[in-house]
């Protein structure tokens, strides 16, 4: 017993101090299962305990509260002076001052599963860290004497799990390749997102997801080299690597272009050597921003993206349309070849890599000679909208600094689209091209995307000052400037006991704060007449608060608006009087209550997880305003007395039936608010007792349909080869566009005359007869920036993009386009609010 306890003894000490392979230390062979979080997180642990040229870091939490890990590794050397390394190459991006201490340094990030479901990556990247970590390995070993790589083994890994424990519950005792199986059938909402649904491969630019802003910021202190995204695609799909496919931007340098096609013929190497089916220079372009091989793109690194056959479909394996069995196991070993071949090519070239990267970030390159030098964000933009601007340029670590003079120059104003003589005052934002991040900036600001090619993956337009709905130009002169300022607004000294606090309406702060005192059962009005206390104007929109409507809150009502106001910088106004100097009285009926709303959020089969991810999210972490969330499977059956306000998501809702719907009609009838999104409107248009119509009348519906037939006339000899092109046609893919707005409706509070919509999709409505037409466009003139397809246009002329339709007591509101996309539209933001606590009332 006691020789049998010594031998026990003995094997762990071996196992604590000796490197394992993922599946010695696992316990089963990679390939065999997808390994939970928590056992990655365990190896990665394993791997730094025992080898000295490796270093992990928890970065952040997920919102599930999973660690989120990066391994660094290289030579003992290097990461002796790892600090020095880093330092050194921000020194070179000029993000530091000074001069470099080491010599050059190749810096290679590698990021896998950002999609959750898209299960290999972190299989592979486990394997890929042995190989770089085994010393017995020559080919790394060498490879890391002038390289330095980072390992992110999941940048999901809510979703992943989630893919991961659904698996798990769900498969077979043995992987049932048949592709109707219901281990290849993954369900709602899927592993793909983070715990909101979000898709982090849309967010690293924006950083709304707790996930990319930690990772940003650590990213940001390191700048890599080379920047891979590990996917997965359609299991019938070949492997996809560099070079990317067209339109690529055009600030992405010669040498970004051509070191991809490089990297790629290495790749094509071992492919090759395989008999692995690949291809290259299709569908996954490099346009849009906010992508994890555009971002670093546009950060002075190649940013690529690799595909894999699989994605949530693939399980453990899966017959293919050619008779192939495709196996996780096949699927992990090609994205461990591509990552060691991309450090390979990495080390091979660190002098010419690092030395391009260097030069990126000159911003008197020849490319940039004759574009715009300054971006200037007028300081009369309402103060929250430029210090959330301010905190976001921060967040990417781009420059800006206050106009240190009043002076005119000719530029491009962003709210005509003309270049005009325009002023530029003393504290205004500027934000100068003359800084290391002169490409990222440019990227984000450009008025109208260049598209060398209609082809693309995703939205092709949004310029920073359109997303934040600001008064902005662009001009090619150089601004004099100073450091810059947090901007504030003017607060009054606040009375003791008044009769009545004031909040002017304008952006999701306020609705921050409306949130915050409703949670103490704070009465609020709105006022939906301007007026004058004092020669002092307040809008539409504007928050009353008085002590009449919560004097069962004593003293607490002033402390409870007081904190809020502090809370979140707002500039209330106290009065001593109800009486106002122009318009309507406190007591007036111009006065609505607004009281705190039971809201449900409709959720699952139906329903768009991104959408409904967009709105929880809204509620959840952006307002702090407490829902619930229902599912779409018993939704017909719950009463909805129970509710004042339901939100229908995007989605296709095939659950409603003419049951339902009649049952939703009763209740708007009664008092109740109908919110629909998107893709929802379908399950509403031109149906019994709702008034949105896709024409307003027969003659309309007449002609347009013989205008798609004149034009499939004319179509018929088209070439079969120019059939995707031709598709575009009828496309609009996130176009901003003009609204006319009607501000004077609760849905308008706080917005000019005219807002910036991002249009994703080419439906056209019908004005409604009888309700509000809130945003419409009014011709294809409203385009702002853009690819709109020629088809597409004709959908422009008098349509209803948002608006409000009252059936008895109660309202619909009608969002055709989505104004929390990805919660980056800042602008939109405000919109949705409004429909929320202010339509109806």
């Amino acid at each position: 017993m006691r020789i049998l306890y010594l031998l026990f003894t003995m094997v762990c000490f071996v196992r604590a101090n000796t490197l394992l392979p993922p599946s010695d230390f696992l316990g089963y062979k990679l390939g065999d299962k997808f390994t939970p979080h928590h056992l990655v997180v365990d190896y990665l642990f394993h791997v730094s305990q025992n080898e000295p040229n490796v270093k992990i870091i928890e970065y952040g939490k997920t919102y599930e509260g999973r660690p989120l890990m990066l391994a660094f590794i290289s030579s003992v050397d290097n990461m002796d002076k790892l600090e020095q390394i880093r330092k050194d190459n921000l020194t070179r991006a000029g993000i530091i001052k000074g001069s470099t201490k080491t010599k050059k340094v190749g810096i290679v990030w590698l990021s896998y599963n950002v999609h959750g479901n898209e299960a290999n990556s972190t299989e592979a990247a486990m394997k890929t860290l042995h190989a770089l970590a085994d010393k017995s390995n020559i080919n790394t070993q060498e490879w890391l004497k002038n390289t330095v790589v980072i390992i992110d083994p999941s940048v999901n890994p809510d979703g992943r799990d989630r893919y991961a424990n659904w698996y798990r519950m769900t498969a077979n005792r043995w992987p049932d390749a048949d592709p109707l199986g219901r281990e290849h059938m993954e369900p709602w909402p899927g592993g793909r997102t983070n715990h909101y649904y979000f898709d982090l491969n849309r967010d690293w630019a924006w950083q709304t997801q707790i996930e990319s802003q930690q990772r940003i910021i650590i990213y940001n202190e390191w700048l890599p080299h080379i920047h891979v995204d590990f996917h997965e695609q359609g299991y019938n799909s070949p492997y996809f690597f560099a070079p990317a496919a067209k339109p690529l931007h055009q600030y992405i340098t010669d040498w970004q272009r051509d070191f991809q096609k490089t990297i790629g013929l290495n790749h094509a190497k071992y492919f090759d050597r395989n008999n692995w089916l690949y291809f290259t220079k299709e569908s996954f372009d490099l346009l849009y921003p906010s992508y994890g091989d555009t971002y670093p793109t546009y950060n002075g690194a190649i940013g690529m993206t690799y595909e894999q056959a699989g994605h949530s479909r693939g399980g453990l394996a899966i017959e293919t349309e050619d008779g192939d069995t495709l196996t996780l196991a096949d699927r992990l070993e090609h994205h461990y070849t591509t990552g060691l071949s991309t450090i390979e090519v990495a080390s091979k070239n660190v002098e010419k890599m690092v030395n391009e990267f260097s030069d990126f970030f000159n911003p008197n390159r020849k490319e940039l000679v004759d574009t715009f030098k300054s971006y200037v964000i007028t300081r009369s933009n309402p103060t929250d909208k430029l210090n959330h601007l301010k905190s976001w340029l921060d967040k990417n670590g781009i420059e800006h600094r206050t106009s240190d003079e009043t002076r005119s120059f000719r530029a491009f104003n962003y709210q005509n689209g003309l270049t005009d003589l325009i002023k530029v005052k003393k504290g205004d934002l500027v934000i100068s091209s003359n800084q290391p991040k002169s490409i990222l900036v440019h990227v984000l600001f450009e008025p109208n995307t260049f598209l060398e090619d209609t082809m693309t993956y995703d939205i092709t337009a949004w310029s920073v000052p359109y997303v934040y709905g600001l008064q902005a130009y662009a001009t090619k002169s150089t601004i004099k400037t100073t450091d810059s300022q947090r901007y504030f607004s003017k607060r009054d000294k606040l009375n003791s006991n008044p009769y009545a606090y004031i909040l002017p309406w304008g952006g999701i702060d306020d609705i921050r704060f409306l949130s915050e005192i409703y949670q103490h059962n704070i009465v609020a009005r709105v006022s939906v007449e301007p007026f004058e206390i004092k020669k002092k104007r307040f809008d539409r929109g504007t928050i009353i608060l008085t002590r009449k409507s919560n004097e069962n809150l004593g003293d607490q009502f002033d402390d409870i608006i007081k904190k809020a106001a502090n809370k979140f910088n707002r500039p209330i106004t106290s009065v001593e009087s109800g009486f106002v100097s122009k318009g309507k009285d406190f007591g007036s009926s111009s006065m609505r209550v607004i009281r705190k709303p039971k809201i449900g959020i409709i959720s699952g089969n139906g329903v768009s997880s991104y959408s409904f991810g967009e709105v929880w999210h809204f509620f959840e972490r952006q307002i702090e305003f407490p829902v619930s969330v229902i599912g779409s499977d018993y939704f017909s059956g719950i009463p909805k007395h129970n509710f004042d306000v339901i939100i229908l998501p995007s989605g296709n809702h095939s659950y409603i039936n003419n049951e339902l719907r009649e049952d939703l009609r009763i209740w708007v009838r009664s008092g109740g608010k109908l919110i629909l999104m998107d893709g929802a409107i379908n399950a509403f248009v031109d149906k019994k007792g709702f008034g949105l119509k896709k024409f307003a009348t027969d003659e309309e519906k007449k002609k347009k349909e013989e205008k798609d037939k004149s034009i499939k006339m004319s179509e018929r000899l088209n070439l079969y080869k120019d059939r995707q092109r031709n598709n575009l046609s009828e496309n609009a893919y996130g176009a901003i566009v003009r609204l006319r707005m009607d501000n004077s409706h609760p849905l308008g509070f706080g917005y000019d005359k005219e807002y910036l919509s991002l249009k994703l999709r080419n439906r056209r409505y019908a004005y409604l007869e009888s309700g509000w037409n809130v945003g419409t466009t009014q011709d294809s003139t409203s385009i702002v920036s853009g690819f709109v397809g020629f088809k597409a246009k004709q959908n422009f002329r008098e349509s209803l993009v948002f608006g409000v339709e009252e059936i008895g007591r109660g309202s619909v509101v009608y969002m055709v386009d989505n104004p929390l996309f990805r919660g980056f539209w800042y602008n939109g933001k405000l919109l949705f609010g409004n429909a929320v606590f202010l339509v109806g009332n």
